[in-house]
Parts: structure tokens; sequence; C-alpha cells
């Protein structure tokens, strides 16, 4: 017999899981589909064990360097055992994901463990939107819904060409299982997947090469932050090219590794070796295999065309989010789709309205770290805004001080006419976590004179804040 539900979600990622748990606390029957496990990449392949070990690439990183702290550490004394930094990771991901399967009991959540596919108008329903599930034991199930989300993810996009194998060769998703830690890698990507990788290898004392097309690091975040990220990964001794061009057809592997030619930026050519290469030229919508064809459902380069307010598809009754829609490929970002979502096909009297895409934050997990959320200067100027924008240092801050991590700064952009915020920028410890202040500020549609005003304790490292909108204000540092 098929299984009827009144939603069901195909992905078990942050996005499908957020779904479902929001749907099964209004009251509604839900079934989640996941072919591998529940947390998708974020979990499995993406955020937590990147971060997991960032956190300890930072760690042996200040050990290093305990003596400006006062603690003196034998040379012969530091090593990274790269086998107990990847059972700490797993660890850390068995529980979150142990956390995950409670949470679907919790919430009465049926998980189906296999492959689904879309079928069309059937015996089991009138309508698309009915999924055929291969289960992992080889059986299979029918799971009709009233209503579909579609959460199915993305994957690294490859280069054609490439002589991937797994292990010299890769994509991050294959480098999270490396046994061994590389003593030298070649780094083809200088966006956020590639800066934490480099940040993170370069702090456990792997010779790192960064290979970028474009003619700077994280070329979709304000230039102070690519030039200030690209000033710290070069002082710790990461070699960088950017608008520089693999050469593809060079790439060959060697015995002790792997050796390509580049075109750089003068237009001349540069040989390069290394024990590995990592690949992250970004991701692409896991869309292929689904069963979209049996649909109405239309796909616009790779991903899954949708109304940008209801994210519905083309099928009315059938709802995409999260990276396989495209925009900000970002879990919270697919979070925040799955509320969209679920309101909508909820009714709610108040449904979640979806953010523009510049208005979700956006990290990057190096040493030092980044983030931001809104208009970069350029994009506003390009937008036609006459902005103002000021900038404070980090080091002016004394808990950056005492953290001994003064580098990095605050910036703001604004609207010069109305004094709106137009655009909030950090650089320096802990601001991945510092952005949600200015997150908040957004979502209220506050003006920088009202964070300045606001009460920041002392001392603290969200004094960047406070500080950096007096600044726009037209006040010193206090």
């Amino acid at each position: 017999m098929p299984i009827e539900t009144d939603v069901a979600v195909l992905g078990g990622g942050p996005g499908g899981y957020t779904a479902a748990v929001r749907a099964a606390q209004a009251g509604r029957s839900v079934v989640i589909i996941e072919k591998e496990k529940l947390g998708g990449t974020c979990l499995h392949r993406g955020c937590i064990p990147s971060k997991a070990l960032l956190r300890s690439a930072e760690v042996h990183a200040t050990v290093r360097g305990s003596e400006a702290y006062g603690i003196r550490v034998s040379p012969d004394g530091v090593a990274v055992d790269w086998p107990a930094v990847m059972s700490r990771k797993q660890a850390i991901v068995d529980q979150l994901h142990r956390g995950l399967a409670a949470l679907m009991k919790q919430h009465r959540i049926r998980v189906l463990e296999g492959s689904g596919r879309i079928i069309g108008p059937s015996i089991f329903s009138p309508r698309s939107g009915s999924v055929a599930v291969e289960l992992a034991g080889g059986e299979s199930e029918m799971v009709v819904p009233r209503h579909l989300i579609i959460a199915t993810g993305s994957r690294p996009r490859r280069i054609e060409g490439l002589p991937y194998d797994g292990h010299t060769v890769v994509t991050s998703d294959e480098a999270l299982s490396w046994e061994t830690m590389p003593r030298s890698i070649l780094i083809v990507g200088g966006g956020v997947i590639g800066v934490e990788w480099a940040s993170m290898l370069s702090d456990f004392g792997c010779k790192v090469t960064l290979v970028e097309t474009a003619e700077r690091l994280l070329p979709g975040e304000d230039r102070d932050i690519s030039a200030e990220l690209h000033k710290s990964l070069q002082k710790r001794g990461v070699a960088i090219h950017t608008g520089a061009r693999l050469d593809t057809d060079s790439v060959r592997l060697a015995e002790d590794g792997v050796t390509a030619e580049i075109e750089t930026s003068a237009g001349g050519k540069a040989a390069l070796s290394a024990e590995r290469m990592l690949v992250s030229v970004g991701r692409q919508g896991n869309v292929e295999g689904i069963g979209l064809e049996n649909t109405d459902i239309k796909t616009a380069r790779g991903f899954i065309a949708v109304d940008p307010q209801t994210l519905q598809t083309g099928e009315r009754h059938i709802y995409a989010i999260g990276d396989c829609i495209g925009g900000v490929q970002l879990a919270h970002a697919a979070m925040h789709e799955a509320a969209v979502a679920v309101d909508h096909l909820l009714g709610a009297p108040v449904p979640t309205v979806r953010s523009a895409d510049r208005d979700i934050p956006r990290c990057v997990y190096s040493r030092p770290e980044a983030a931001a959320i809104g208009w970069t200067e350029a994009a506003a100027k390009a937008s036609g805004f006459d902005v103002k924008t000021a900038r404070v240092p980090m080091r002016v801050l004394g808990k950056a001080l005492v953290f001994g991590e003064p580098e990095g700064f605050a910036k703001v952009v604004a609207d010069r006419a109305t004094g709106d915020l137009l655009g909030i920028h950090l650089v320096g410890a802990h601001a991945t976590d510092l952005i949600a202040e200015a997150s908040l500020a957004k979502l209220l549609d506050a003006v920088p004179w009202e964070i300045g005003r606001a009460i920041h304790p002392h001392p603290t490292l969200s004094e960047a804040l406070s500080e950096v909108m007096a600044a726009l204000e037209g006040a010193g540092h206090v």
C-alpha cells in the first residue's frame, strides 16, 4: 500500500529536515526521504566537518604561537595527530546525526532511507508529485503526498578533463576523508571553500598554493574583505595566483603528487607541483535522476526554477528549497527557505517572508574569519546609491588585543541621503558570530545611529559594530 502523507520532503539536509519539523509542529503528517544520511552535505561533507577541522587547525596555530601569550612550548612538543583530528571531526558529526534521528522520532516524522524519484499522474494520484522510493535494502515504497518539498541539495562542481582519483586530485567531499595530511597542496578556486581550506591547511603546516581565475580572492565579497584575507594568507606563506587559469590539459598525476601549469595574469605560464590538488570551483544542484521530467517543473542553469516569493515550482503543490534552486547556497539560507515554503503550503496567516539573497549573512570560517550582509560598496554604487562608508580596525578593541588577534576591521556601507544601512562587512576573530547583530539590524530596518547607541559590553569584540557606526556618524574612537 502507498504511504499517504500531508507533506513529503525529498532530501534530509538542513532545508529538508527543517521543513519536515516545521510541518510536523503544525500537526501535519510528514515523510522525509534521504538517500544517504540525515543532515545532508552540511553535516556529513560540508559545514560541520570542515569547521571541526578548521578549529583543530586554529588550536594548532595558537599553540605554535603560544610564546606571544607567555606560554612556552617545546618545538618538539607540538605536532599534528591527523587520525585524532579526523576522529574528533567524525565524533562531532556522529553526535549531531544521532540528535537529528532523535528529533525525527520526537516529531513522529517517518524517515525512508533510499533514493526518491517523482512520478507523473498515476493510479495513486491524479497529479504529479508521488515519489517512488528505492530503499537501501532493495525494496521499494510509494509515497503519495498532498505537498512535496524538493530539497536535494548540491555537489561540488568538477572541471572537465582533470584526473580525479579520490586521493591526489579531489573535491572537498573526498578531502574530508583523507587518511593522511598532505605536505603540500594546490587549491584551484579562491572562493569561500578554497580560502577556508587554504587557511586550514596552512595552519596545519602544509605548503599551500592557491589559484583563482578572478582578479581577487572571494570575488563576490567586498574588495576590502578580499584584500585583507589575501594579505593574511600571504603573510602565513600561502602562494596566491589571482587572474590565473589552470591549463587542464597540463595536469598530470606523478609518483609523488600532481603537476600542472597555469596561465598567469601577466600572460605567461607557470609550472606548479604539489602532493595533492583540491578543486573548489563552486557547486551544482542535484536535479538529475529525481523525476523532474515527469512534471511541469522547469530548470534554469542547472537549478530548479521557483517562484521567488513562495518557492513553488511549475507544479504549484511542489516546492523546492536550498542549494538545488541556486542563489545563496548556504545551510541557513535553506533553513530560512524551508520556513517560507512550509508557511505558504500551510496557508499561515502571517507567513515567513523570503529575504533577498543579499540580506542573508555570508560567512568565511578562515583565520581570521570574515562575514558580511547586504550590499558591497561597489555593488551599492553600481545600483545608484550615493554611499558613505566607515571602517574601524579591530586593533582598537581591547578584547582583540587580549585575544592576540588584532587583524581585521569592521566596515559599514550606508545611503548618504537617507542614512539607511546598506551593508556590513567584518574581518576578524569571531566575525561569523558578530554578523548576527547586523542580520537583526537589517531585519528590523535599523539605521547606523541606532546600532551605535545600543550599549555594547566592554571589553568585547561586539564593540566593533558600535565603533564603526559611531565612526560613520562622525564620532571618533573612545
